[in-house]
């Protein structure tokens, strides 16, 4: 959407000024420590929830009128939390705990996360557009669709946020977001070693395998597996010629035994682009690629979360 039709679009709403305070401070968004009944902070948030559902399934209340009503949880991510679960937990589509965290993919969350939880159903779209998921998302709607401005203040920055009370993914939307995610770096290959404890090929020695291995022919073509910037090429003793790419939300991947490197430090990769060659360099028994994935520098599980 142009710079007028938001400027447009802020004429015809009604503004809420929602505050956070310093993690620390009393007037913070209210906290959910567990997502169960148990916790007093997510027994209010789904009391919250299902007020405003209501509100949305009258006919007589007006869709924005929703927004007067909204109220903001905050919740720390705990081992193996997902968008699909905690939406299903806090009865709330995943479209909306994405829109309102800027989450641009279905990738694992990670834990130690901090969530902002919405006690609406809906779209909350960023003034200041960044991904291409709030680009897709924006230019899709304001035609005849009530909103809301929200002015969203934490301890780390202030947000404007255009909110559509009821509001859902697209068809086209939902497609973007589930698939925007990691693809296999190689089109044709054999997983020849998976993730977790095993016997190094090598050394002989047990160890955690971080990564997992796709056998292919020395000279196969290797792809950058999600979107990123090249933040390392080089060489080492185990990985031999390898590359390393920084994409969002903390995630890097790591791309090692190289025949040959077909990037540069620092370059902007889309997803498929080409960066390698497989090899056996390095720490290899044989033509392989050796591919992690990190957050926050803590390898994760490839597997589930690669697709083709």
């Amino acid at each position: 959407m142009s710079g007028e039709g938001i400027g447009k679009g802020l004429a015809l709403a009604f503004f809420l000024i929602i505050h956070c305070l310093p993690f620390c401070g009393a007037q913070d968004f209210p906290l959910i420590v567990r997502l169960d009944s148990r916790d007093a902070g997510f027994k209010q948030y789904i009391s919250d929830v299902e007020y405003n559902r209501r509100r949305l399934l009258d006919r007589r209340n007006r869709p924005e009128a929703a927004a007067e009503y909204l109220t903001i949880y905050r919740y720390t991510t705990r081992p193996d939390d997902d968008i699909f679960s905690l939406a299903a937990r806090c009865s709330i589509p995943y479209s909306a705990l994405a829109s309102l965290n800027r989450l641009s993919s279905a990738m694992v969350l990670g834990t130690g996360k901090q969530l902002l939880l919405p006690s609406c159903p809906g779209l909350f779209i960023p003034v200041d557009l960044e991904s291409e998921l709030e680009k897709l998302i924006s230019a899709a709607r304001f035609e005849n669709q009530s909103f809301v401005s929200l002015k969203i203040n934490t301890a780390e920055k202030s947000e404007t946020f255009l909110f559509f009370p009821g509001a859902d993914f697209t068809p086209t939307e939902r497609v973007f977001f589930l698939n925007s995610g990691f693809r296999f770096p190689l089109q044709s290959f054999r997983i020849t070693s998976d993730y977790g404890i095993r016997e190094n090929p090598v050394t002989g020695n047990i160890s955690m395998h971080q990564g997992i291995d796709l056998a292919a022919p020395e000279g196969t073509a290797v792809f950058a597996a999600a979107a990123g910037i090249v933040t390392g090429v080089g060489e080492s003793p185990v990985y031999g010629n390898y590359v390393i790419i920084t994409h969002g939300e903390n995630l890097t991947s790591l791309y090692g035994h190289l025949q040959k490197i077909e990037t540069v430090l620092y370059s902007t990769v889309r997803s498929g682009t080409l960066i390698g060659r497989v090899g056996s360099t390095g720490q290899s028994t044989g033509p392989h690629l050796h591919f992690e994935l990190r957050r926050d520098g803590r390898a994760l599980n490839p597997s589930g979360r690669l697709r083709p």
